[in-house]
C-alpha cells in the first residue's frame, strides 16, 4: 500500500468518528415529575433567596421534565453538558433527595462564621 492510500484509508476512519461524535445524545433517564416534585422544583427555581446552586439544579430538572436534551439545557444555563447529565441521573435516581448537597471531604473549617468576632483582634 502506498502512503497516499494509508491516508485515505486513515482520513476514511476518522471522518467516521467525527460523524458518530456528532450524533446527538438522548438521555436514557427520562424524567416525569408529579405535580408535587413539580411544585419545589418551581418554588426553589423562582427564590431568590436560594442558594444559587439549588436554583440551577432545579431549572435543569425541570427543562429535563420538558424533554430538552442535556446539551439545550447546558447552553440555555451556560453549564457543561457534564454537569446536567449528572444532576439529571441523580434526580432520576434519587428524586428530590438526590438535587441535595452532599458532605464534601476535606479538613473543616476551623471558625464558624458566627464565631469569627469572637476572641478575635479587630484591626484599628
Amino acid at each position: 500500500m502506498t502512503y497516499n492510500a494509508l491516508t485515505s484509508v486513515g482520513a476514511w476512519w476518522y471522518s467516521g468518528l467525527r460523524k458518530e461524535a456528532n450524533m446527538p445524545r438522548t438521555s436514557p433517564f427520562e424524567i416525569v415529575l408529579s405535580q408535587a416534585e413539580r411544585a419545589e422544583l418551581e418554588s426553589v427555581g423562582r427564590k431568590y433567596t436560594s442558594p444559587y446552586c439549588d436554583v440551577v439544579r432545579a431549572k435543569v430538572v425541570l427543562l429535563a421534565a420538558e424533554g430538552m436534551d442535556n446539551r439545550e439545557i447546558g447552553n440555555r444555563l451556560d453549564l457543561p453538558r457534564q454537569i446536567v447529565s449528572k444532576w439529571r441521573k441523580r434526580f432520576y435516581e434519587q428524586r428530590l433527595e438526590g438535587l441535595e448537597g452532599r458532605p464534601r471531604s476535606g479538613r473543616p473549617p476551623l471558625f464558624s462564621p458566627r464565631g469569627r468576632g469572637r476572641g478575635q483582634s479587630r484591626g484599628l
